[in-house]
């Protein structure tokens, strides 16, 4: 942990290091250059002087960055302001530090036809200032264009427009100067002066044909209400614009400070004294002139570091020329640390640390495996069980390498096998392991010792580390499920099968609660685990949620109700009207009754009236009133077998449990004459005071086989039964 803490810090220094690159830096350094040539002319402007000079002078003159071209016979200065862009330079001021500019294409003639030959705006420049005179700006390392754009900088904007833009003085009509320039007959071109808004552009026009800069200072540019003709609007561009070099004399001047500004009054330049700090090749603040040496060389090994970080994950390549001369062995000493020594650690301790995490991570998967494993095995060591223990290798191998998926659900997925002794199995891979492997335990501790015609047979299972997986006998026609509600060209069963099924599912449930030594709650009856086999036998299936209970326990405690919704008894919810016992199922068991008896769901929300939202209500209406039930063509002895259906059913799903019948009641009635069952009372869906029984319940869609929330189950109370 202490490593790791270290490791962490380390990083914020050098991520805080990092981030000191992009802050701006200036040093205490006064650049002493003066005007060693003669001033030079060219055409009308014969005060070229520092730092300007002219192509062909002297290296010893003016500045490289500030060179000028004298073309056409000496007559024509020409500025190369952006690659490719020559502007004709009209005059230079030494007192504003500014040049005043023409673009090339435009000419003095007294016609207005003329159009400028490039496009400049104020976003062409790496920083714009604000005010007429007085200014500060702010420098930073990346600035080295030596040109900006001056307060008096303004544009004239070009537009396309695809109808005549009438009543708006903003927008300048260029058809009595500009002929040849509209594209095509029904093209229009205005030229607006100043900056362009959103409110202030028109629907028709959307193309921008040109931006030209002018200077607000030429005369002609007094205020935003002035209405231009495109012969001012010409004469604007005829006199130019301005851009500034004061950033350059402000180095020379203040020692690159932090601030600098030209004065209004005296127009010199001036340092703001109270903000005249240099940084150190760190960044960190001090007065200009008074860093020691010793402070510049250890900023330097620090800096130095970053800058050689940073080249070697390709940030930025080392910069020798930058600094002062005092910072420069620093510098390179901190950049071969950073690049080469620290780099390699930091790299290092960042696989360390990767290796460590995942090998934590394995470790706490492995053990919490391990833990569910040693679960199981200590339960199947302490029970004897009939079922065949299978390795997963004897897993894949019947089941061709899980080739053929007969359904998947919550639980994980179930696969079509075959034993070697030749009967078909289903395998139910479980791939969600929950509760220590408790949903496993449940299954095998419910059905590993029973057998009922009834009750599906369990085979075999596998358990290897966290490989879980259940071998049943194979049931070819599938769940309940697909006949309720037959589609397609799906197999249809009759009146007469579905009563089987219903009294065969009655004494597979009746057999769990009372054929054993210990009663088994399967808590999850419903269509899909309900098996069909060749002969259409039911037989009960998954027993994910199935809990074992001493018989003669009439009611029973659970921390958390279960099942799937459309099917849980309403006790599990409910305080009010009763404990939980094997009524639940018997619950359970009528509403699936209700459905094998009408072939559809007990829930429709698409019924013509409210009394047929809950079918239940509706069939209780029909047979209190004697009414006869739809059934297409049956005999009556079907009919009669369909009412007594109904009729149990309606028993089933009495609201409280104690007016339920038990199971065996159950098969009873449905073997027993329909005359003799007693009318029951009709159902309902809510009692008349709702208590909820449980902040938390376990619950499934219809088509999910097993659901299952952690909790703690004791011991199996697993006894023979035969």
């Amino acid at each position: 942990m202490k490593s790791f803490f270290s490791c962490f810090l380390l990083q914020i220094i050098v991520l805080l290091l990092i981030l000191q690159l992009h802050e701006e830096t200036c040093f205490a350094a006064t650049t002493n250059k003066s005007a060693t040539c003669p001033p030079s002319h060219c055409g009308n402007i014969t005060n070229i002087m520092y730092p300007f000079r002219l192509k062909g002078d002297p290296a010893t003159c003016g500045d490289p960055e500030f060179e000028l071209e004298c073309v056409n016979n000496n007559s024509t200065l020409l500025l190369h302001l952006f690659p490719g862009k020559n502007y004709h330079v009209k005059a230079i001021n030494y007192n504003n530090f500014t040049l005043r500019l023409v673009d090339p294409g435009v000419q003095e003639a007294n016609n207005c036809s003329s159009i400028p030959r490039y496009s400049l705006s104020k976003l062409n420049f790496y920083l714009n200032n604000e005010g007429p005179y007085e200014y500060m700006r702010q420098y930073s390392l990346f600035d080295e264009d030596p040109y900006e754009s001056s307060p008096l900088f303004q544009h004239v904007i070009y537009m396309n427009c695809s109808n005549p833009v009438k009543d708006d003085p903003l927008y300048v009509d260029t058809s009595p100067c500009i002929i040849n320039w509209h594209e095509h007959d029904d093209s229009h071109v205005y030229a607006i002066v100043g900056d362009l808004t959103a409110g202030n552009l028109k629907p028709q026009c959307r193309q921008v044909k040109l931006v030209a800069p002018i200077s607000s200072v030429s005369g002609y540019f007094n205020s935003s209400s002035h209405t231009f003709s495109y012969d001012e609007v010409h004469r604007m561009l005829v006199h130019g614009f301005e851009v500034s070099w004061m950033k350059r004399p402000c180095e020379d001047h203040c020692g690159k400070p932090e601030y600098c500004y030209l004065s209004e009054n005296t127009e010199t330049l001036q340092c703001d004294l109270t903000h005249n700090q240099c940084r150190t090749p760190l960044g960190f603040l001090a007065r200009c002139g008074n860093l020691s040496k010793g402070r510049i060389f250890v900023d330097g090994i620090i800096f130095g570091v970053a800058q050689g970080l940073l080249q070697v994950f390709g940030i930025m390549k080392y910069d020798k020329s930058f600094g002062i001369s005092d910072s420069q062995p620093g510098l390179e000493i901190g950049r071969v640390t950073g690049k080469y020594v620290l780099s390699s650690y930091i790299i290092m301790r960042f696989m360390l640390g990767l290796i460590v995490f995942f090998g934590k991570l394995t470790h706490m998967y492995r053990t919490r495996h391990t833990s569910d494993y040693e679960n199981i095995e200590d339960f199947l060591q302490e029970n004897s069980l009939m079922p065949l223990r299978y390795s997963y290798k004897e897993i894949k191998k019947m089941t061709r390498g899980f080739k053929e998926k007969l359904g998947e659900g919550g639980y994980g997925s179930v696969y079509k096998g075959k034993l070697r002794s030749g009967p078909l199995v289903a395998v139910k891979m479980l791939s969600k392991p929950k509760a220590n492997g408790q949903e496993f335990i449940s299954e095998v501790a419910t059905i590993g010792r029973i057998h009922h015609v009834n009750v599906v047979k369990l085979v075999g299972f596998c358990v290897e580390s966290s490989k879980r997986a259940l071998v049943y006998e194979f049931m070819p026609n599938g769940s309940l499920d697909r006949y309720i509600s037959p589609k397609g060209d799906a197999t249809s069963l009759t009146c007469c099968q579905m009563y089987s099924i219903s009294l065969g599912v009655a004494r597979g449930i009746a057999y769990l609660h009372q054929g054993c030594d210990v009663q088994i709650l399967h808590f999850d009856i419903k269509p899909h685990n309900i098996l069909l086999d060749e002969n259409f036998i039911a037989k009960v299936s998954d027993f994910g949620l199935a809990r074992l209970y001493p018989i003669d326990n009439n009611i029973i405690t659970l921390t958390t109700a279960r099942g799937t919704i459309g099917y849980m008894a309403p006790e599990l919810f409910y305080k009010n009207i009763g404990g939980v016992s094997n009524k639940a199922d018997v619950y359970s068991f009528g509403m699936l009754l209700m459905e094998m008896a009408n072939r559809r769901r007990n829930l429709n929300p698409y019924a013509d009236h409210s009394s047929q939202l809950f079918f239940p209500y509706w069939i209780y209406d029909q047979l209190i009133e004697e009414r006869e039930i739809e059934m297409g063509e049956v005999t009556t002895e079907d009919k009669n077998k369909v009412k007594k259906m109904f009729l149990v059913a309606i028993w089933c799903i009495q609201m409280r449990p104690d007016d339920r019948p038990s199971m065996n009641k159950v098969i009873e009635m449905l073997e027993g004459d329909v005359e003799s069952i007693i009318m029951p009372p009709k159902p309902s869906q809510y009692p008349d005071e709702i208590e909820l029984n449980y902040d938390e319940f376990v619950s499934c869609d219809a088509s999910s086989s097993i659901c299952f929330l952690e909790e703690t189950i004791e011991d199996p109370l697993l006894k023979d039964c035969s």
